[in-house]
């Protein structure tokens, strides 16, 4: 199972087109709005979600987890106690976190990017507090997957599916089938 997280004020592409892909991947993936099923995106887009962050249980079901960026999305995701606790879980489990954009800066914060390669949102590097900033699209090391922004969701989703599935070729697959050009 994947939770992506979705709080009033998220980026509507970081959240969507990644559960899209993992959809299409047939793995299994649930919207979680952050005190409610319906949520705001930045661009006011309402979006309803699959279940609330009342409803969710992380246990050992829980592949990962996903952090869209946006404002003041990224910050009521962070101000979130089911976040956090997720987030706790994640790190002592050796799950698998996705954050695109700004949400990366959750995870400097907490320290969580120390000593690991790591991309955000420009503007947002000084909050990866010890990670080695790359300024790569889409960064993965060990159970952390950051991504720049709306503009890589597509090769944010892909990384998504292909550490969920530990299938390369399946995500290449997967990226010809969207005719997603330049993803290795």
């Amino acid at each position: 199972m994947v939770y992506v997280f979705i709080a009033n004020g998220f980026e509507e592409a970081e959240a969507l087109v990644p559960v899209d892909i993992i959809r299409r991947a047939e793995l299994e993936v649930k919207t979680v709005g952050i005190g409610s099923c319906v949520v705001k995106g930045s661009h006011g887009i309402r979006v309803m979600t699959d279940t609330d962050d009342g409803q969710i249980i992380m246990d050992d079901s829980v592949d990962m987890i996903v952090l869209p960026g946006g404002m003041p999305g990224t910050l009521n995701l962070e101000n979130s106690k089911t976040v956090q606790s997720a987030i706790d879980y994640c790190i002592e489990h050796n799950i698998l976190i996705g954050a695109i954009c700004a949400a990366p800066s959750i995870l400097g914060r907490r320290n969580l990017l120390e000593g690991k390669k790591a991309t955000c949102f420009p503007g947002f590097e000084q909050f990866l507090l010890g990670a080695d900033f790359t300024g790569e699209s889409v960064v993965k090391d060990g159970n952390i997957i950051t991504a720049k922004g709306a503009g890589v969701a597509t090769q944010f989703g892909l990384a998504l599916v292909e550490a969920l599935t530990n299938n390369k070729a399946r995500a290449k697959r997967l990226a010809q089938a969207l005719q997603c050009e330049n993803v290795q």
